[in-house]
């Protein structure tokens, strides 16, 4: 099934007298359980694809569909709501509180929708257990590895049960080691929970650990494999 659904997604902007074409006419599907990566220059319009995709930025042309709903259909309001429930983000830092202690960052998703129950506090320590980080449950971020502290981000974005998680670089401030582990920990938890995941990266050698990959150039994508 496809999760994620983009049709003919065109992006324009202003800038003067002159008109910037961000993306022509981007096509994409990503069903449950895969890790597709997007890569390009600098530039290129992979982080406003994300965006879009992301229901943080609003198409100039075409429809975006995510679990057969369109997004354009929806209120400022019902989107803010749709976003919080159906999309997980990961970036290129963690973006931990420094104040938190680590089941506590995953807590706050779910404070944030609503109220906590212990089936939510369970399953934020199941999530963390899973990424191998059951030791480090009370830990606080300043105490994590930076390849601990994204694995955090990534049980974050699982915590809300997102059907579609984006990851912007996610791997920028890591060594290669841990930029594998944390990459091929995505893929397993979208595999593992039927989720949809999208990663935006510059770095080729994450590529073998996704299931398809597509090139962004000059606002055009293009699938590689």
């Amino acid at each position: 099934m496809a999760v994620l659904k983009l049709y003919g997604i065109s992006k324009s902007y202003q800038e003067g007298a002159n008109t910037v074409n961000a993306l022509q006419q981007a096509d994409l599907e990503v069903q449950a359980g895969e890790l597709i990566a997007i890569i390009g220059p600098s530039g290129s319009g992979k982080s406003t694809l994300l965006s879009i995709a992301g229901a943080l930025l609003k198409p100039s042309e075409g429809q975006v569909m995510i679990n057969g709903i369109n997004l354009a259909t929806l209120t400022e309001k019902e989107l803010a709501k749709f976003r919080l429930r159906e999309i997980g983000f990961i970036l290129q830092t963690s973006n931990l509180i420094p104040y938190l202690k680590i089941v506590d960052q995953l807590i706050l998703v779910k404070k944030m929708s609503g109220k906590v129950s212990k089936d939510d506090r369970d399953f934020a320590s199941r999530l963390l257990t899973d990424l191998g980080l059951a030791d480090k449950l009370k830990k606080m971020p300043h105490e994590l590895s930076g390849g601990e502290r994204q694995r955090v981000a990534i049980a974050r974005a699982f915590m809300n049960n997102s059907n579609l998680i984006l990851a912007d670089e996610p791997t920028a401030s890591l060594d290669s080691k841990r930029a594998i582990e944390v990459v091929e920990l995505l893929s397993q938890e979208a595999k593992k929970r039927g989720k949809a995941a999208v990663m935006v990266t510059h770095d080729e050698r994450m590529l073998p650990l996704c299931d398809h990959v597509y090139r962004m150039e000059d606002g055009i994508l293009t699938k590689q494999s």
